[in-house]
């Protein structure tokens, strides 16, 4: 899962991001207006948090510009200017939930798990064959085990789980899995696959390598359409 943060405040930006990527997100960050609407039409996010009081381009026409567009990116709005009227005004605008500051980080990071599950679909819980993937809790089991994933791991097994039975490019996740200036080469790629592999397969669960295109997570034979 891929975030923009879109927050002026250093203290805030550099807290909340370093707290989302150690959970397993690819953190975006911006400190003005218009660099968030420009990483908006440059990139595609699966989650927007956005400060009301940016510089440069208010966070309102930040929101305006994107559902103007047509996206429908769930954007979470996080300020300061916690009146009823900004709040009503970013909520017609086509943001999907709000906090003012100042806020928890377990609530807040509670509501983006709440608003990534939504856009995507699914329920609560995916299963694989004996893989079962918590996205509420960020958390996952193998055959009623809990796995002890590292954070990259975690992001890495959200993304597969989700396009099970379906192929993953090299690209693809380097995307889905780094932020700016986060430097991650496909031998690095290969490196977590190799690792989260090893931790799958006591449990029949497979990632398949399909050389020179990417990894499969294979969908057990009872799961497969026909």
């Amino acid at each position: 899962m891929r975030i923009l943060l879109a927050e002026d405040d250093p203290i805030i930006s550099d807290g909340l991001g370093r707290s989302l990527r150690q959970t397993g997100y690819a953190v975006d960050c911006a400190r003005n207006g218009q660099d968030a609407d420009t990483a908006l039409l440059t990139h595609t996010y699966d989650l927007v948090i956005l400060d009301l009081g940016l510089g440069r381009m208010s966070g309102l026409e930040v929101l305006r510009r994107l559902r103007a567009r047509g996206s429908n990116t769930p954007v979470l709005i996080l300020t300061a200017l916690d009146g009823t009227s900004d709040r009503v005004r970013g909520l017609d605008l086509g943001a999907d939930d709000y906090m003012a500051k100042p806020f928890e980080l377990a609530e807040l990071e509670a509501r983006v798990r709440a608003l990534t599950r939504r856009s995507s679909g699914t329920t609560p819980v995916v299963n694989c064959g004996a893989l079962s993937f918590d996205q509420t809790g960020r958390s996952a089991q193998l055959a009623g085990v809990p796995l002890d994933l590292s954070a990259r791991e975690i992001g890495l097994l959200e993304v597969l789980i989700a396009r099970a039975g379906r192929l993953v490019s090299k690209d693809q996740l380097v995307d889905q899995l780094c932020g700016w200036g986060e430097e991650v080469s496909h031998n690095a790629i290969e490196v977590y696959v190799h690792r989260l592999r090893k931790k799958l397969e006591p449990g029949g669960v497979r990632i398949a390598t399909v050389r020179g295109l990417g990894y499969c997570l294979e969908k057990p034979a009872e799961e497969r359409k026909p």
